[in-house]
């Protein structure tokens, strides 16, 4: 679990592509100190396992479903990266609850200064957009960030100048991809409320007869 507040940006040193996923290297310091091997680390806002970690970088396996949902398929050696360590108990929650899981790619639609923020409109798929409330909260990228006004398929975001200097979304263009986490307890309360129960057609066996003659009555 995460609060999307991103601690810093890392680089990426070394990036492989196999069968059954992608290796990845990033360097960092923050999110390193007292690192260990199978610590969380959120990277662009996908919850990644460390399989290396020290004082310099940490490597991590991306698997599959992580490649084919999120923008990490798209990184390459250089390119910085959002980065944020999971929650302990001692932890400040200064964000909002995020769990790393990637719910879908969005597109810079576009960007317009306002006064000395910077608001961007992202584009992302229609189905997601039930999960969006003006002034909740969303995470691009792993950075927590507010709603601000919300249309069919696309929302606006705002970030300050020092916002925009401590996590990607500040350097970012038009036409680039964003990692997009919906709110996760309005995603808690869709299931919730649009779950079917499955009646269960077998009959019980349990009467009260057979209670009676096996001495429970």
């Amino acid at each position: 679990m995460f609060t999307g507040l991103v601690e810093e940006m890392g680089t990426v040193i070394g990036i492989k592509a196999t069968d059954s996923g992608i290796k990845i290297k990033i360097s960092g310091n923050k999110v390193l100190q007292n690192g260990k091997i199978g610590d969380s680390i959120a990277t662009n806002g996908v919850c990644l396992t460390a399989v290396e970690i020290n004082s310099k970088y940490f490597m991590a396996d991306i698997m599959n479903e992580s490649v084919n949902r999120t923008n990490l398929k798209n990184l390459k050696v250089g390119d910085k990266v959002n980065l944020e360590k999971s929650l302990t108990l001692q932890s400040p929650l200064g964000g909002h609850l995020v769990t790393g899981d990637v719910d879908c790619v969005g597109i810079i639609k576009n960007i317009k200064n306002d006064g000395f923020a910077k608001i961007f409109q992202i584009d992302i798929p229609h189905k997601y957009m039930k999960y969006l409330v003006e002034k909740g909260r969303i995470t691009v990228d792993g950075a927590s960030l507010t709603l601000i006004d919300i249309y069919e398929t696309s929302f606006t975001i705002s970030i300050i100048p020092h916002t925009q200097e401590a996590i990607t979304l500040g350097y970012k263009k038009i036409g680039d991809l964003v990692n997009i986490e919906t709110d996760l307890i309005g995603k808690f309360v869709d299931r919730i409320l649009n779950f079917k129960e499955v009646e269960n057609t077998r009959k019980s066996k349990l009467t009260s007869s057979m209670l009676f003659e096996n001495g429970f009555l």
